[in-house]
Parts: structure tokens; C-alpha cells; sequence
């Protein structure tokens, strides 16, 4: 009992901080873009250079599938462990190489080409990041309390943005507008590499999880074998994108987007925008491991259904509650991102239960970036679009049919609450068809 506890310790330790690391890295990007983009791209020209560094984030995102392909083929062929540790190492190379990078006017063109080799590299990074430490965290968690134990990846990983957040805060109001450009936009991303290089010996204590050892030793050792399976199963990878359209627009536009929508749209004061949305999430963190518990008790399909449901219902009442003020924005993102916690705290355990172990992380890792980049990616763009064309409630039908979808997928899923994967592992060895499996605990 003694070595228990600690291994565990360490293990959600090691999980939730390099999680919380990658998207400190992904999200201290466009928070401090406006201070190096003439950095890395030709300073002549403020808005030129922005544009630019913009488009480099971009890139980042359309790296991400492949990212999710890379390293979830090493996480089902060598282990969640390995792949978990390579995103990590990635992810904090490119931060430094950021952080520590000659500028344009040392090294000219050669700065913009360093930068986003840097950027490829963690999104790559990211990409893999996700589908390995959730299926990882699926297959350690004691299945009773499995959605309690998933809710990890994204708390972990909203604590991530906001230290970025508030770094930019404190950095900005610490230093000269001079500083940050001179210096002090490279400080968020040197701290975001020590800690990853940090967060790379803590996952490298980490153990293999049984489950995919168990797989490990049943599977046939064929060429081919994880493509074969993809093959047998596309109703999996429709069920992932599925699930995801609808969650990633609406996360987008409540947790990441929202207090700059207000600023822009509705005229809200910037720094009591921003803060409506450092506090807005801290109740996002309260309501995930809450929600998780919840599904441990009831279900997933149920938790789902609540909080598509409110999603739905609210999405009108809740645009039309933002005004001028920053706690209307406070109390309208707070009640979507309460609603939306019930989806994204069970979504790991959601998708590795539904998955066999051989292809739990590309299998997720695949369709989930896809969906991430072509639509979460693309979600703040078009809020912005429809409202500057004076259609804002277009945006709303955009979302509010995405999650029509993702509702109708939730439909099409068998309830997975307490399934025991290395059951569900054994039983798509001999039939090779999971898909059509289920295990239920009531």
C-alpha cells in the first residue's frame, strides 16, 4: 500500500505537469505574439509581421494531426510511456529554440525559418500529447473512477493557460513596453522549456501502464497490424470527429476567444475582459473533477446529454448577455464553461473506452486533431467574420448544428462507465470487431 500512493502520485504528477507545459508552450504563443513578431519577420511593417506570426501559429495546428499519427503509432506499438516522454522532450526543445533564438535583424530570414521549424515541432508535439496522456490516463485510473481521473487532462492543461495568461499580465505590467520587446517576450518561453525538461525527468519515472503490456504480449506481432485494425473499425474515428466538432467550437469560443470577441464586439474594457476570463475559467477547473464524479456515479451518456443540452438551450440567452460590462462577460462564460466541463473532464475516458488497446492512441490521436484544427482552429476567425459582416448570430447556428451532431453521435454510443479495458482488450483480440463490444458496469 505504501508504494502504491506514491507511484500514483507521481504518475498524475508527471501527467498533469508535462500536460499543463505543452499548453502553457501552445497558448504563450499568441499571447505574447504582438511583442516578437517583428522579431522573427521584417519589422518594417507592425501589422505585416503580425500577420505573419499569426500564420505561423496556423501551421502549428495543421501539424497537429500528424503529430497525433506519429506518436500515436508510438504510443500502440512501443507505449504510452515512450510517447508521452518524446512529446514533452519536442515540446520543450521548441520553446527554447523560441525563447533563445537569434532575430530577424541578426540573422535576417533565417529567424522566421528558425521559428517555424520551432512551431511544426509542438504542434507535432501537441498533437501527440493528447491522444497518449489520455488513453494513458484511462488505463491507470481504477475503472469506478475513471471519468474522475480523465477530468485531469484538462484541468492540468487549463492550469497551463492560465500561468501564461497571467505571466503575460505580471510581465507587461512589470516592464516597459520596450522591455517586453527587447526581452521580455523571451522569458515565458525559456520558463516553459526549463519546466519541460523538468516535466521529461518526471515522465521518464513513470511506468508502462498494464493494460497495454497486457495487449502487448496477446497481440500478433505482424506488420501492419494497427492499419489492419483502423481499417476494421471507421465507425470509431467518425465517433471521435463526431463527438469533437461540436465541443472544440464551443471551447474555443467560450474558454479561448470570448473576452476578445468582447473587447472587439461588444466594447468591454480589455483588462476587465481578460480578467472575466482568468476567473471564468478557474470555475471551469471547479466543475471538471465535479463532473467527473458524476459520470463515475451515472454514466457518460447522461453527463453528455446535460451538458450538450445546456450548451443548446443557452447559447442565445448567453451571446445575449454579454454587454459593456466585464461581469456580464464573467457570469455568461462561467455558465457555458460550467456546461462545457461536463463534455470536456470524461471526453479522455469517452474516447479510450470506446477504443481497443492496440489502436487507443492513433486511433484518437487522428481523427481528434483533424477535428481540432478544422474546426476549434478555425472557430475564432469566423466568430470574428460573421460579426464584423453584422451576422453574429450566424456563428451561434454554426455552433449550436455542431452540437446537434456531436448529440447524435453520443446516441450512437454504447455506455462505458467501469468498463474494464483489459476486458474489452481480450475480447477485440479474439473477435477483432470492438466496435460492436460493450461492457457495462451498473
Amino acid at each position: 500500500m505504501t508504494s502504491v500512493v506514491p507511484d500514483r502520485r507521481r504518475t498524475l504528477f508527471g501527467l498533469g505537469a508535462g500536460n499543463a507545459m505543452e499548453w502553457f508552450d501552445w497558448n504563450v504563443y499568441a499571447t505574447f505574439a504582438s511583442f516578437f513578431a517583428a522579431q522573427f519577420f521584417n519589422a518594417h511593417s507592425a501589422v505585416s509581421a503580425l500577420l505573419s506570426t499569426l500564420a505561423v501559429f496556423a501551421v502549428g495546428f495543421a501539424a497537429r494531426p500528424i503529430g497525433g499519427w506519429v506518436f500515436g503509432w508510438i504510443a500502440d506499438r512501443k507505449g504510452r510511456q515512450l510517447a508521452m516522454a518524446l512529446t514533452v522532450a519536442i515540446a520543450a526543445a521548441g520553446s527554447l529554440v523560441i525563447g533563445l533564438s537569434p532575430t530577424y535583424g541578426q540573422i535576417g530570414v533565417w529567424a522566421s525559418v528558425i521559428l517555424v521549424v520551432a512551431r511544426l515541432a509542438q504542434g507535432l508535439a501537441h498533437g501527440g500529447e493528447l491522444p497518449s496522456a489520455q488513453t494513458y490516463i484511462a488505463e491507470v485510473a481504477p475503472p469506478a473512477r475513471r471519468g474522475l481521473w480523465s477530468s485531469l487532462i484538462y484541468f492540468s492543461g487549463t492550469c497551463g493557460v492560465l500561468v501564461g495568461t497571467l505571466l503575460g499580465a505580471v510581465l507587461s505590467g512589470v516592464l516597459t513596453h520596450e522591455q517586453m520587446l527587447s526581452f521580455g517576450w523571451r522569458i515565458p518561453f525559456i520558463l516553459g522549456g526549463v519546466f519541460g525538461i523538468y516535466s521529461l525527468y518526471v515522465r521518464l519515472r513513470m511506468r508502462e501502464t498494464e493494460v497495454f503490456q497486457a495487449a502487448k504480449k496477446n497481440a500478433a506481432k505482424e506488420k501492419g497490424q494497427i492499419w489492419q485494425t483502423i481499417k476494421q473499425n471507421p465507425k470509431l474515428l467518425a465517433q471521435v470527429v463526431g463527438l469533437t466538432v461540436g465541443a472544440t467550437v464551443i471551447y474555443y469560443m467560450w474558454a479561448v476567444a470570448a473576452p476578445s470577441y468582447a473587447i472587439t464586439v461588444r466594447g468591454v474594457p480589455p483588462t476587465g475582459a481578460l480578467w472575466a476570463g482568468v476567473f471564468a475559467n478557474v470555475v471551469f477547473l471547479i466543475a471538471l473533477p465535479l463532473w467527473g464524479i458524476l459520470s463515475d456515479r451515472i454514466g457518460r451518456k447522461p453527463v453528455l446529454f446535460i451538458a450538450i443540452a445546456g450548451l443548446l438551450l443557452l447559447s442565445f440567452p448567453l451571446n445575449a448577455m454579454v454587454g459593456h460590462e466585464p461581469w456580464q462577460l464573467f457570469v455568461a462564460m462561467s455558465i457555458a464553461l460550467l456546461f462545457m466541463a461536463g463534455f470536456s473532464s470524461i471526453g479522455p475516458a469517452v474516447y479510450a473506452e470506446i477504443f481497443p488497446t492496440r489502436i487507443r492512441a492513433v486511433g484518437v490521436g487522428v481523427p481528434y486533431s483533424i477535428a481540432v484544427a478544422a474546426f476549434g482552429g478555425t472557430a475564432p476567425y469566423l466568430q470574428t467574420l460573421f460579426a464584423g459582416n453584422g451576422h453574429p448570430s450566424l456563428f451561434i447556428i454554426y455552433g449550436i448544428v455542431l452540437m446537434v451532431i456531436s448529440a447524435l453521435v453520443v446516441f450512437t454510443l454504447p455506455e462505458t462507465r467501469g468498463v474494464d479495458l483489459r476486458e474489452k482488450t481480450e475480447t477485440a483480440d479474439r473477435d477483432a470487431q470492438p466496435s460492436r463490444e460493450s461492457s457495462t458496469v451498473d
